[in-house]
């Protein structure tokens, strides 16, 4: 039985006539990639691709989407079922390990991320060198690249048990910072975990109670929280994601590698987009005004956007909207909040889900739309939304960054380019510019 024989592409310069083959690499699904990795040995070029968006930048077994059709996996599993059958700490241990754990496995993990859930004491002083109107974004920028001062212990990038600790720690730690810097922002005292919690309840007694009175979330709070991170988890090679693979292809420990990827996030194109959704309904401002604003967001040389609906990736449909639309709908329920703002925003996914421009275009509401009123609903500042997207990307972050450490061809990232600056050119002293 003979090998089939290796898949090429045939590449032709049209003024030399000269050709190369390059092969084709395949996947599981999606497009096929060209291999250009000898390219410039064998013809002298680069390639030139601007943000990356036609370039696979490495091979990766976690999480596969499909735009056009409007499909979100995780390590096979599709992120509907996820979000409705499994919690975050289960998708977790997914993303990390390669398949969903048994059970005995799910508890010895849940007991894992439990025990490191508190952080070092010193810590405490870092927050305090930090305006008391900081952003929180900027405070956590700077407090998880700090962890790297306090855990000494598991920095050590090619011992795969420490690597397997750092990754615990930040999935158990990020959302004690995170809560932290809430409660710094408002002046109130910090809240310590409780191990009889789950992982999102923990998180939002952390982020609400105070000392004169004990904050209990209710069960569909506690679940919404719960989906909000598991549909945020990991997105394939977004900014984030690749700004934490190129830090760790440094070999940068992973504490500054998670810290780079928050600041990719930090930026309003990624991780601001749920914000983005509140200042617009603040732009709206009221009901009546829904019709004036759908007509401009129509109009293509009005600067207005309408944000939350549609999505870069997804072209169909976002497959994590409907499930966080039930958990939107299920929050505003329990809760009866009487907030106009709220309000505006459901007539608002009323209106557009019946207009045929929209529906047309496959404009629907994505997960930014519901997650963001969710958050409000909940009670969370507007300069939060980024942060909890932190907390719930540091799983992906991690998982990524596990996997690229573990590649036996590791090398640093080293980008190309494109130089159109001018020509080497004589120096000029001072006395003769002109």
């Amino acid at each position: 039985m003979t090998d089939a024989p290796e898949k090429t592409f045939t590449l032709t310069n049209d003024q030399t006539g000269e050709s190369v083959k390059l092969p084709i690499v395949e996947g599981t699904y999606g497009p096929h990639c060209i291999d250009i990795r000898t390219l410039h040995k064998a013809t002298g070029h680069f390639t030139l691709d601007p943000s990356f968006t036609a370039t696979g930048s490495c091979k990766s077994r976690i999480t596969y989407i499909d735009g056009d059709e409007g499909i979100l996996l995780h390590r096979g599993y599709n992120i509907k079922e996820l979000a409705a059958e499994s919690s975050y700490l289960e998708t977790c241990y997914l993303l990390l390990y390669g398949d969903l754990p048994k059970e005995q496995e799910l508890k010895d993990f849940e007991d894992i991320i439990t025990q490191h859930t508190m952080v070092h004491e010193q810590i405490k002083a870092v927050y305090q060198g930090f305006r008391r109107d900081a952003h929180p974004m900027a405070i956590m920028c700077g407090v998880v690249g700090t962890m790297a001062a306090f855990y000494h212990d598991s920095l050590d990038i090619w011992d795969p048990e420490q690597r397997r600790i750092s990754a615990h720690r930040l999935i158990a730690k990020i959302p004690t910072l995170a809560a932290m810097a809430m409660k710094y922002s408002k002046g109130q005292p910090y809240v310590y975990p409780k191990n009889d919690l789950s992982f999102a309840a923990n998180f939002l007694h952390m982020c609400f109670s105070v000392p004169a009175e004990e904050y209990i979330p209710t069960p569909a709070l506690v679940r919404a929280m719960d989906r909000i991170l598991i549909l945020h988890a990991d997105h394939e090679q977004n900014a984030s994601t690749s700004t934490v693979r190129l830090a760790g292809s440094s070999q940068a420990n992973p504490m500054a590698c998670i810290a780079s990827g928050i600041t990719s996030l930090w930026g309003p194109s990624h991780g601001g987009a749920n914000q983005a959704v509140l200042e617009m309904l603040d732009e709206i401002g009221h009901k009546d005004n829904i019709p004036e604003f759908l007509e401009r967001a129509k109009d293509k040389s009005d600067p207005f956007k309408l944000m939350g609906f549609g999505h870069r990736v997804y072209k169909n449909f976002d497959p994590r909207a409907a499930v966080m639309k039930e958990s939107c709908d299920e929050v505003l329920e329990e809760l009866g909040i009487n907030d106009p703002q709220l309000e505006l925003a459901m007539e608002l996914e009323r209106i557009a889900l019946n207009d045929p421009y929209f529906i047309d275009r496959k404009l629907f509401p994505n997960v930014d739309f519901y997650s963001g009123i969710i958050l409000k609903a909940m009670g969370f500042p507007v300069e939060m939304f980024t942060v909890l997207f932190a907390v719930s990307r540091t799983a992906g972050w991690i998982s990524q960054w596990k996997e690229m450490m573990e590649e036996p061809t590791l090398k640093i990232g080293r980008p190309r380019q494109l130089y159109t600056g001018p020509a080497e050119r004589p120096y000029v002293p001072m006395s003769k510019r002109k």
